[in-house]
C-alpha cells in the first residue's frame, strides 16, 4: 500500500478545491451576477466547472493510489497534473473574468495541458494494473 502521506495530501487538496469551487460558483451566482457581463460570468462558470470536475478526479486518484500495487508514480503524476491544471486553468479564467485583462486567456491552455497530462497518466496507469 501507498504511503498515507501523499494520499492524505491529495484528499485534502481535493477537499479544498471542491469546497472553494462550490464557494466560487455561489459567489458568481449571487455577488457577481450584477457586476459582471454575461460573457465574464460564463468564463467564470467554466473555471468553476473544471475546478469541481478535477477536485472529484483528484479524489479518485487519491483512492486509487491508496489501493495501488502498481502505477503509483503515474497516479501521483496524474494528481499533481490535476492540481497544477486547476490552479492555472481555473485561476486564469477567474482572473480574466474579474479583471478583463485579455492576455490572461493565453495562460488558460497551459492549465488545460495539465488536465490532459493527468488524464493521460491515468490511462497509462490503467494498463499497469495487474
Amino acid at each position: 500500500m501507498m504511503s498515507m502521506t501523499i494520499v492524505r495530501w491529495l484528499m485534502a487538496i481535493a477537499a479544498v478545491l471542491g469546497g472553494t469551487g462550490v464557494a466560487a460558483g455561489a459567489f458568481a451566482s449571487h455577488a457577481l451576477r450584477s457586476r459582471l457581463s454575461d460573457r465574464a460570468l460564463e468564463i467564470f462558470d467554466v473555471g468553476t466547472r473544471y475546478q469541481l470536475i478535477h477536485a472529484v478526479a483528484l479524489l479518485l486518484v487519491a483512492g486509487l493510489l491508496w489501493q495501488a500495487e502498481a502505477g503509483r508514480s503515474l497516479l501521483t503524476a496524474a494528481g499533481v497534473s490535476f492540481i497544477v491544471g486547476t490552479l492555472i486553468f481555473s485561476g486564469s479564467l477567474y482572473a480574466l473574468s474579474l479583471s478583463g485583462i485579455k492576455w490572461l486567456g493565453a495562460i488558460t491552455p497551459l492549465g488545460g495541458a495539465g488536465f490532459l497530462i493527468g488524464w493521460l497518466c491515468l490511462l497509462i496507469a490503467a494498463f499497469s494494473i495487474k
